[in-house]
């Protein structure tokens, strides 16, 4: 308040002192360039009156709105009423919003709203009462609706945010959402970076395994089993990273019917992948399921299906509560995504549904690849396979190479020491799985041509020749 005060006396202070210049300003055009340059600067406090008004304004009404710390609201399950709780980590109440996103999103309220929003000059200001929209950085054109209307769900613009890739989508829901001592579960094998999130944000991931038997889908039962008053976020991604696994709708449902029975339970729900799928799989939003989306947090983004991975551009979509909480994160680290980045995405949108030919193009191309390492990896002795349903990633199971011994290497001890093997002798570089939670298992990426990837199958072909397996009662 202290500074709303002095801005307003500053700003009374330079009317008095400088509106007779502006006056005789249009009357005599002839007057030194130094009165214009005055003017100029008597606009721009009051520019920064205007902006500090709505700003604090803005800053009480979060202020109330933040500090509801047990605060629920009512979703309809079926003909049940559940109570989902929206309570935010204390982080976010302790981190104050930019000024400049706060001063922003009130002149895009008051654009709305249908005040005039131009730039200009004192005068303009005078006759417009008109806010000068020069607060922040960001691109003048509309995020596209196609984002928003996808899979049988639809958000509105306060209820998306786009951020510097999918992964800052993902840490910052964590950071939102979790406080000291939650638990987040993550079905393995999981992408590397979802317990490092957790840990982030001081809570505790609990890992549910999934066998290759079940093709790496989430048991519900095991899921049941698990939870507690500490759950707070389950996080799912389909298709999967590392396994290419895809939830069919009917054990989505399944799972979706024990979320709805813990209030604190939250999903994220990781979707990076949803156009690389592989028929007769099909993509299910968890959101889209009843009573779901008011829990459900969903990321995507445009790295994977529209190969721009180092474009940088993902996004958020949920309750207003929650993405309001991750704007607010997002506000002191990156602010917005890059204007080329969003550019180049409403090209990408522009090619159709899921990416239209191009991605279309790219799909079959990547399931050609994938059918002829299921093949070939089929015929190697030990080695267990779950055909991938989508994304691009063959996770297999080696561990019947595990125990032995190979000369002039040592012994095989488990993924990581099979991965640095293969890298020696065949010169092939494959990630261990015990870096997404399964040491049975690596991943293989087939985001390669097929000549580089027949290659590569022939080394590690001739490469597991050379060791002698454990035998195996």
């Amino acid at each position: 308040m202290e500074q709303i005060i002095l801005c307003c006396f500053d700003a009374v202070r330079m009317l008095v002192l400088l509106w007779p210049l502006a006056v005789l300003s249009i009357w005599h055009p002839g007057l030194p360039k130094w009165v214009d340059r005055m003017i100029h600067l008597d606009s721009t406090i009051l520019m920064n009156l205007t902006s500090l008004l709505y700003l604090d304004r803005s800053f009480r009404t979060r202020q109330q709105h933040l500090q509801r710390v047990s605060a629920v609201v009512k979703t309809e399950i079926s003909s049940d009423t559940m109570e989902v709780d929206i309570t935010l980590s204390p982080r976010v109440n302790s981190v104050k919003p930019s000024k400049t996103v706060a001063i922003t999103d009130q002149a895009t309220a008051l654009a709305q709203a249908g005040v005039p929003v131009a730039a200009g000059s004192l005068i303009l200001i005078l006759q417009q009462c008109a806010v000068i929209r020069l607060a922040a950085g960001e691109p003048d054109f509309d995020t596209p609706a196609v984002i928003a209307e996808e899979n049988g769900i639809s958000y509105t613009p306060d209820q998306i945010l786009v951020s510097n890739g999918a992964k800052q989508s993902i840490l910052q829901a964590v950071l939102a959402v979790c406080s000291p001592g939650d638990e987040v579960l993550i079905p393995a094998p999981f992408w590397v970076s979802y317990p490092e999130m957790a840990r982030l944000a001081d809570a505790t991931p609990v890992i549910l395994p999934t066998p290759i038997s079940e093709n790496f889908l989430l048991d519900p039962k095991l899921l049941e089993s698990k939870l507690s008053e500490k759950s707070r976020l389950l996080i799912l991604c389909s298709p999967s990273n590392p396994t290419g696994s895809v939830y069919p709708r009917k054990l989505l449902e399944q799972i979706a019917k024990i979320v709805a029975r813990h209030p604190r339970l939250l999903v994220l729900s990781d979707e990076i992948y949803e156009h690389i799928i592989y028929a007769p799989a099909t993509h299910t939003s968890f959101a889209s399921l009843p009573g779901m989306w008011d829990r459900t947090l969903t990321v995507n983004g445009f790295s994977k299906a529209f190969a721009m991975t180092g474009w940088r551009l993902g996004y958020l979509a949920g309750p207003k509560h929650f993405v309001a909480a991750c704007g607010k994160i997002q506000s002191q680290s990156t602010s917005g995504a890059s204007s080329i980045s969003q550019k180049a995405a409403v090209a990408a949108l522009g090619l159709g549904y899921a990416g239209g030919e191009a991605v279309s193009t790219m799909v079959k191309a990547f399931r050609e690849r994938r059918d002829f390492l299921v093949k070939s990896f089929g015929e190697l002795e030990g080695v267990k396979i779950s055909e991938p349903q989508g994304a691009f990633y063959l996770f297999l199971d080696f561990s019947f190479y595990y125990g032995s011994t190979v000369d002039g290497f040592g012994a095989i001890t488990g993924s990581e020491s099979l991965c640095r093997y293969l890298l020696d002798k065949a010169q092939v570089a494959l990630v261990p799985g015990d870096a997404f939670g399964d040491d049975t298992c690596i991943r293989i990426s087939y985001a390669a041509s097929l000549d580089t990837l027949q290659a590569a199958f022939e080394r590690i072909k001739e490469a597991l020749a050379s060791i002698k397996p454990t035998v195996h009662v």
